[in-house]
């Protein structure tokens, strides 16, 4: 264990911040404007024209606030997602930053910790500002929904911790495209905008197998104080995300920049 850790995930955290202070905090507050103009064109435009829809308690409630949870998670996954995997692939193959990391006394769970705390900062501070944007719409009608920040973080985590995982594989820009070629999609079909119920069950079923779908179905309950035995399975699945995310991340690490 003290090969893989040094107790030292600090001093990635402070040269992470110490960087984006300096250069990233503009890539960083731009990213956070997409969902919220989502909101105001899908939720306040589009929403004029749908009128109430049912929420997860099987009451009616607005368009607006209908899809401000789903956007919430895409928020959180599109701000994890990106600090886990472009950013780490810079830092992997061009800077060559963690192998200058590795030849010190950290250890390859140090620099994933510390990786991933920073792309969980950045969906913890999307989540925070766009759960202030809905309360400003007056989308937020229960205390209870002030929870989806920390879900939010919880989301960010399971995204972070397998998008670095993944990005370990990839050589090549070209191979990073697939990224966007997964995230559009998920994004679009995972019942962001509309119910699951639309689509057939065969395609039900895949697209409940994605995690976007589960943290969609998270906020929408939290944001309506309604749970069922569902939210469980929907947190069970982040934290076998994140489980599994942090294994791979190491270890691939390890095998990356150690001999």
């Amino acid at each position: 264990m003290a090969a893989l850790y040094s107790r030292n995930a600090r001093a990635v955290i402070a040269r992470g911040l110490l960087a984006t202070r300096s250069s990233n905090w503009l890539i960083m507050v731009s990213g956070f404007f997409e969902p919220v103009l989502y909101l105001l064109s899908m939720g306040v435009g589009l929403g004029a024209l749908v009128g109430t829809v049912t929420g997860p308690n099987g009451e009616e409630i607005s368009y607006a606030a209908y899809i401000a949870p789903a956007l919430l998670a895409v928020s959180a996954m599109n701000g994890a997602v990106y600090d886990s995997t472009w950013n780490v692939f810079f830092k992997m193959n061009f800077a060559k930053l963690y192998q200058g990391m590795l030849y010190t006394s950290l250890g390859p769970l140090d620099v994933a910790i510390g990786e991933i705390f920073l792309a969980l900062l950045r969906g913890a501070l999307y989540a925070t500002g766009f759960t202030a944007v809905m309360a400003l719409m007056g989308l937020i009608t229960t205390p209870v929904a002030l929870l989806v920040i920390p879900a939010s973080v919880v989301i960010a985590f399971g995204f972070a911790s397998f998008g670095m995982g993944i990005t370990s594989f990839m050589k090549t820009f070209q191979q990073m495209e697939w990224v966007n070629f997964v995230l559009l999609p998920m994004f679009l079909f995972s019942a962001t905008f509309y119910p699951l119920s639309v689509y057939p069950q065969g395609i039900q079923w895949f697209i409940q197998a994605l995690p976007l779908w589960h943290g969609v179905e998270l906020l929408r309950q939290i944001s309506v104080a309604s749970f069922t035995p569902a939210a469980v399975l929907h947190l069970s699945y982040f934290l076998v995300m994140i489980a599994v995310g942090m294994l791979l991340t190491t270890l691939r690490l390890r095998k990356l920049f150690l001999r």
